[in-house]
């Protein structure tokens, strides 16, 4: 909207307010109610948004209202409501027989379009619907139950829909009745021996038994606008019964029905390998709290409560040993099978087993803020994001059904009108080419695999953050490492301290400690610990000094902690130390000086040791087709070549600021097409968001590392990188798979059809059974690779 045309006022409130409108039925209509509206005094915007039936308002509150806003829509024709209004909340619901992404797509739609509701998203691949709505949620229910599929609220107890087994539900039992019912008529059929008008009832009874729940949602689809496989079966259904095709009517609606059912199972199945997770977290645990130990349930347990875990248990929530010492398996979070030693002080997640002694674990997260819930959260969550892969499938299934459709038309007329063709075999032609049509299986070719490969993943302690991290990993060919922490253990300990001055090498370590306390940083940590039985002094104007090391004023005196670069530039003379600083780094130490603004006191070295699984994991990574891997660290040159030739790196760039990785990490980016950074997801935050995938590992029970990388290795296992990357291309090569086998069956199915080798029955049969084999070669990758 231009400036001029955006009524000032003198004391302007604005207010941003959302309305659902019903019985917007046009663009024209919407564009028209716009204007309308836009029109009024006191309005400032105005964005009516047809497909989701919502109108989005911008209003000076002290010169309308927005009542008059409502009463103006209802005076176009229209009915509204606030959207978002006097209750609303946000409820999630898990959602029964979503078998393909394209039904997921219109069933969203259709609820976003729902008066009351305020924004709707499905997650198809974990089956779960997130609304907020001012409306109660029966009639959320009762609108997903009306496009013929079961939801129940999550969380909430004793649900119809929870209690019911898979192979109660209503689809699976109506199926099986029209199977009964076409397995009497086809015998009745074949036997020679029957009631035509007793075997035509058995036909039509198959027909209206499995076509109930398809007629129910073609019916849907077609009130909505939305034209789905559903309707398109019910055409040819219908179509197959004018004509008097009973039999193929019936065997047409059975297998469509067999195979939804089917497809629905192989869905839950791959959903199921995430939700199992979820499973293995206590539902209860035994509490001391106040004194008293009692049984809650996990969500009735609080901070500060004290978990009692017997050996042989699982643990409920996550936590801190309070008191015991044991062994806890944490194959769960980290993949891991090797049992961890747990003390006093030491951090558990639910979900894991205590295996020898008995524990006291205070409690230092609720049950939804847990660990095992965050890697649920984003699991789920990396399910929903749609992979470069998928969005082409999705644009091209848009394209590709209209088209088809109307050749269908054009199949049935055209021969007929224009060529004087018997009108019943053209239209038998159509009906079956409408049936062909679907793109089930293409839309439902990738989803599943990613889904399933996602799941595969987060098994072994990978958290992937959505499908197109899992698309381009397979590709890069370039990966960089931090040192410290990432290929090594980054835990370095203090192997030498050097007095160059007056000052005792115990002053010399007093003082580096007291400034070192306030420090995060590895080596810093390591010079606090070896000082640990000493007392330190007070230290005020604390300062880290990224890439060089830190400062801080003890008594009246500034002392400095850190590389030579640091004291050049604080412009202390040390030229003299430099030749002992080398001959130290050569030995694979870290040298950080000690000293004042005035002179250098003396030398601490520190060494850190490499992961013993370092070695292993380069040489996976060279296995698996990666050509070029980089080591990019602050550290010391010499130090960092020492690290580097005893595990293969090909580049080493060492004293690097923060800026100095980005800018590595864009050269290597640009020159191998792509680079997957790995580092600790904290430190390293802007290398990983400069890389095309970053990576952070040993992340398990940090929420920051967890939101920072696009993948998280929960160990510290560098190996599991290799798998990821073999994941990923057996996953881009079985959609790769799907695809083609969904375009290519639906070409010759297409040509059968126009030569009259296909009838109603085997196009349902290609396109349901296309959709099963296709979901099933998807759900191999739900196995773990060899």
């Amino acid at each position: 909207m231009n400036d001029a045309e955006v009524p000032m006022f003198p004391d302007e409130v604005s207010e941003t307010l959302v309305y659902t409108i019903e019985g917007l039925d046009c663009a024209d209509c919407a564009s028209k109610l716009e204007s309308g509206i836009r029109r009024l005094h006191g309005i400032l915007d105005v964005q009516v948004n047809f497909t989701a039936a919502k109108m989005k308002v911008v209003l000076n509150s002290k010169v309308i209202n927005p009542e008059d806003v409502l009463k103006a829509i209802k005076g176009f024709g229209y009915s509204a409501v606030l959207a978002g209004a006097a209750g609303a909340r946000r409820v999630t619901f898990r959602v029964s027989g979503l078998d393909c992404a394209d039904c997921a797509a219109k069933l969203e739609k259709k609820i976003l379009g729902t008066t009351g509701v305020k924004t709707a998203k499905l997650n198809f691949g974990a089956g779960k619907l997130e609304v907020e709505h001012c409306i109660s949620d029966e009639e959320i229910i009762k609108v997903i139950v009306q496009a013929g599929y079961e939801a129940a609220i999550i969380g909430k107890a004793s649900s119809a829909a929870q209690e019911k087994s898979w192979w109660q539900r209503p689809r699976i039992l109506t199926t099986a009745l029209s199977g009964l019912l076409l397995l009497a008529a086809s015998i009745q059929d074949l036997s020679g021996q029957y009631n035509q008008i007793q075997v035509t009832v058995l036909y039509l009874g198959a027909m209206l038994a499995g076509g109930y729940h398809l007629a129910k949602s073609g019916l849907y689809s077609l009130r909505s606008f939305t034209f789905d496989m559903n309707f398109l079966m019910t055409i040819a259904a219908l179509g197959a019964g004018t004509i008097g095709e009973w039999s193929e009517g019936g065997v047409v609606v059975f297998l469509f029905s067999l195979g939804n059912v089917l497809q629905v199972y192989t869905m839950d199945k791959a959903r199921q390998s995430i939700r199992a997770l979820m499973d293995l977290k206590p539902r209860e645990a035994l509490v001391r709290r106040n004194g008293q130990e009692i049984i809650l349930k996990a969500e009735e347990i609080v901070v500060g409560d004290v978990l009692l875990v017997k050996p042989g248990e699982r643990i409920a929530m996550d936590g801190i040993v309070a008191n015991g010492v044991s062994t806890v398996n944490q194959a769960t979070i980290t993949g891991e099978s090797m049992p961890v030693e747990k003390k006093t002080g030491d951090s558990v997640y639910a979900g894991t087993i205590n295996e020898q002694g008995a524990l006291e674990i205070t409690v230092t997260k609720l049950d939804e803020d847990s660990t095992l819930a965050k890697i649920m959260h984003l699991v789920e969550e990396a399910q929903a994001q749609k992979a470069p892969s998928q969005q082409f499938v999705d644009k091209f299934s848009k394209v590709y059904t209209p088209c088809v459709i109307i050749g269908a038309l054009l199949l049935m007329v055209v021969p007929w009108l224009l060529f004087n063709q018997p009108f019943t075999e053209w239209f038998y032609k159509a009906l079956v080419m409408l049936v062909i049509s679907c793109p089930c299986a293409l839309v439902i070719s990738t989803p599943v695999s990613i889904v399933s490969a996602i799941g595969n993943a987060s098994r072994i302690g990978v958290l992937i953050k959505g499908g197109a991290y899992l698309e381009q990993i397979g590709t890069i060919e370039a990966v960089a490492f931090d040192k410290t922490g990432t290929l090594t253990i980054g835990k370095p300990k203090v192997t030498d301290i050097i007095s160059v001055s007056s000052v005792t090498e115990e002053e010399i370590l007093v003082l580096a400690a007291s400034v070192e306390k306030k420090s995060e940083h590895p080596l810093a940590d390591a010079i606090v610990q070896r000082a640990k039985d000493f007392a330190l002094k007070p230290v005020s104007d604390f300062k880290a000094l990224i890439g060089r090391g830190a400062q801080g004023t003890i008594g009246t005196e500034r002392i400095y902690v850190g590389n030579l670069a640091l004291f050049k530039d604080a412009g202390v003379n040390n030229a003299q130390l430099e030749a002992k600083v080398v001959q130290i780094e050569a030995q694979g130490k870290t040298v950080m000086l000690v000293g004042s603004g005035k002179e250098v006191y003396g030398l601490i070295a520190a060494a850190d040791t490499l992961r013993e699984n370092s070695s292993a994991a380069i040489k996976a990574l060279r296995a698996v087709g990666i050509k070029h891997l980089a080591m990019l660290t602050g550290d010391n040159r010499r130090a960092s070549k020492v690290i580097a030739e005893k595990i293969d790196i090909d580049t080493v760039l060492s004293e690097l600021l923060p800026e100095g990785k980005v800018a590595a990490l864009r050269d290597f980016g640009q020159k191998y097409g792509g680079v997957i950074m790995v580092g600790d997801g904290v430190n390293d935050a802007p290398a990983l968001a400069t890389a095309d995938v970053g990576i952070a590992m040993g992340v398990a029970g940090s929420d920051t590392a967890l939101e920072t990388a696009d993948i998280a290795l929960m160990s510290d296992d560098l190996t599991k990188l290799s798998y990821t990357i073999k994941l990923s291309r057996k996953m881009m090569k079985i959609i790769r798979q799907n695809i083609a086998f969904s375009i290519i069956l639906k070409g010759l199915f297409l040509l059968g059809t126009l030569i009259g080798f296909v009838n109603l029955w085997l196009a349902v049969f290609a396109d349901t059974g296309a959709a099963i084999l296709v979901t099933l070669n998807g759900m191999r990758l739900v196995q773990k690779l060899k």
